[in-house]
């Protein structure tokens, strides 16, 4: 496809990047990607181990990558890099023009930078969602009451001291272990900065002791093989990168993972699958 369209712009999912990367660099550089002047990441937060790769075997070092943040109710990027705003891997830098972000604490005061929070927008926008058919007020207790005038996301973030955001995912991802509030981005990457490990996913599970413990998912690169050894030593990573308290409980070698046909992982279909709860809906399935 890319050789009969030669196509100059390439929008690609994180998780199909890092299924790339399983296989290593011979597939891609089989293609002639010369053409290609724009590179995109969509569907969910991109690692900055997979932001790399992606901009050096796909793009060769001069594609930039656009990696924005926007939500189907946006209706456009909110946050995403401008032709004026150095790149950094792994962030979609800063809020389009006439935008305002900002992260705050449950009681909706503005954190401080580098601090894990609530994204929220402080004002609303031309395109975004003005109401829910048929139910107006579930609309505004969905987006607009935990804090009064602001738009509530569900995704938690952080920026930078350089004003670059971050987003770490859905609130509902974020996993608290003995009290520490881990995001499933923030592991999920640590494992994938591994040079064994293609894909990972990371879910939360209840523990007797901790309240919740961290058990993960993880697609091996070609050449590596699944092996307790293996295990303990991905564990260890995740420590080092992390801390101790986002050593995960449990690694589970898989050769797939749930995602819908955007690309994003289900982990509520992980977790029932982990505890044998029924799956739910799966209709948005990929497979």
């Amino acid at each position: 496809m890319i050789e009969k369209y030669s196509l100059s712009i390439l929008y690609t999912a994180p998780t199909a990047i890092r299924g790339l990367m399983r296989f290593g660099e011979a597939w891609p550089n089989r293609h002639d990607l010369s053409s290609l002047r724009l590179l995109g990441s969509v569907g969910e937060p991109i690692n900055p181990e997979a932001w790399k790769w992606y901009h050096h075997v796909i793009g060769k070092d001069h594609c930039p990558i656009m990696d924005t943040w926007w939500q189907t109710e946006t209706g456009m990027f909110m946050i995403t890099p401008t032709p004026v705003v150095p790149l950094k891997p792994g962030s979609g830098t800063r809020p389009f023009f006439g935008a305002q972000a900002e992260i705050v604490d449950e009681a909706g005061n503005p954190v401080a930078d580098g601090e894990e929070g609530y994204l929220v927008l402080n004002k609303p926008w031309p395109a975004m969602l003005r109401g829910i058919y048929g139910d107006p007020e579930r609309y505004v207790s969905q987006y607009w009451s935990k804090y009064p005038g602001k738009y509530m996301t569900g995704d938690s973030a952080r920026r930078d001291k350089d004003g670059y955001y971050w987003i770490i995912g859905r609130v509902d991802d974020v996993i608290k272990v003995s009290g520490y509030r881990l995001g499933t981005a923030e592991i999920e990457s640590a494992l994938v900065s591994h040079p064994a490990v293609a894909e990972a996913a990371a879910i939360g599970l209840p523990h007797d002791v901790k309240g919740t413990a961290i058990h993960t998912f993880v697609i091996l690169r070609t050449g590596f093989t699944p092996s307790d050894e293996l295990k303990e030593e991905l564990r260890k990573h995740v420590g080092h990168e992390m801390g101790p308290i986002a050593k995960p409980e449990e690694i589970q070698f898989v050769d797939k993972l749930p995602k819908t046909r955007s690309g994003k992982i289900m982990r509520r279909v992980l977790k029932a699958r982990a505890q044998g709860l029924p799956e739910g809906d799966i209709s948005t399935l990929e497979e």
